[in-house]
């Protein structure tokens, strides 16, 4: 039997990780659930992103408490059993649309946003017209209309709605395909430290932003409270490595997971696996490491690699070292957060024994 968590008022929690945060559903290791996962986008096109339910979470959760962070997340769920020190598999089954619209937008704290000097909206569609087996996700997503947001002075409100008006939107130029990479942007379980902090990336989890957190995937995350704490949220249909103008195609999502222990992967940071690779994580600060903040995530995805070649692969240092040169593929997961990411992958086939 699978549970189902419905995204309601009562199960999300808005713009911030909490540790005390009281658990909305618990289970065993093992179980098998189906989790709302909501866009904090809905409201860039709420004619096409809002549902009854969309909107029930927008005028049941206070505007002043959506803080200090952005993200709407489904949770936490407690993993009956899950200690501090141990580790959390999450198996990623599958994914399917809420609706079929998600919204890109060219934001703030894009890369360029000072050479644009302006944010926009952009709305892409699944394209449903290319044959895919029943019950798959669509392969492609379309771009269907922008326009310049307009509805603040700075999009800097999580929650902000954009009445629809259709002589601000603009019919996307020409017919281009986005192949669809349906993941989670944000996943993880409850951290350290302050008790309510913002949803950005770290060793928790958080605010990742790696595309290849979808279905088939698997990631591994250390432990840092009694349950676990495990949450989703951010979901996307499609993101580049880099995420450069601030967002993926945000569109709310239902996540089918499995949640167990893996006593024998110790782990530091999240830990990716797909069908083909292994990929580590690093985190950096980019205000106060400046312009070195992607070096030291880089450095830090590198080190946690180098760990996983000798303690999986069962490598000395120096020969995890040589390989990690020739056989490991170092890449930026995103740059548009204060705390920037990168990700190392390395094939299945290396550390296999």
């Amino acid at each position: 039997m699978t549970n189902r968590l419905i995204a309601t008022p009562e199960t999300c929690f808005w713009g911030y990780l909490d540790a005390d945060e009281a658990p909305v559903l618990s289970v065993d290791p093992g179980e098998t659930i189906t989790v709302e996962a909501v866009t904090h986008h809905s409201g860039d096109a709420p004619d096409l992103m809002m549902d009854d339910g969309v909107r029930a979470i927008w005028d049941g959760i206070a505007p002043e408490t959506r803080t200090p962070g952005v993200h709407i997340m489904t949770g936490p769920i407690e993993v009956r059993g899950a200690q501090p020190g141990d580790t959390l598999r999450v198996e990623l089954l599958s994914m399917s649309p809420r609706m079929p619209y998600g919204a890109n937008c060219a934001a703030n704290w894009g890369l360029f946003h000072e050479r644009f000097g302006k944010e926009r909206i952009t709305i892409y569609e699944l394209d449903d017209t290319v044959a895919t087996a029943p019950c798959e996700f669509p392969a492609f997503a379309t771009p269907l209309f922008g326009f310049d947001f307009t509805a603040l002075e700075l999009y800097d409100r999580p929650g902000v709605i954009s009445e629809p008006d259709c002589g601000a939107r603009q019919p996307f130029g020409r017919e281009v395909r986005v192949p669809v990479r349906p993941h989670l942007g944000v996943m993880g379980v409850a951290p350290e430290g302050p008790r309510r902090s913002s949803i950005e990336p770290g060793v928790f989890g958080g605010n990742v932003d790696n595309w290849r957190f979808g279905p088939g995937a698997t990631v591994h995350y250390p432990v840092f409270h009694e349950g676990a704490g495990f949450y989703v949220g951010d979901p996307h249909f499609a993101q580049g490595d880099g995420e450069i103008c601030g967002t993926a195609i945000e569109a709310s999502l239902d996540v089918t997971l499995r949640l167990s222990l893996a006593s024998d992967l110790p782990v530091e940071a999240p830990l990716l696996r797909t069908d083909t690779h292994w990929l580590t994580h690093g985190f950096s600060n980019s205000v106060d490491d400046g312009v070195d903040g992607l070096g030291s995530a880089m450095a830090m995805a590198a080190e946690q690699m180098l760990k996983l070649m000798v303690d999986r692969g069962g490598f000395t240092m120096d020969e995890a070292y040589s390989l990690a040169s020739v056989a490991v593929d170092m890449g930026v997961t995103q740059v548009v957060d204060g705390i920037v990411g990168c990700h190392a992958a390395v094939a299945h086939s290396i550390l296999d024994r």
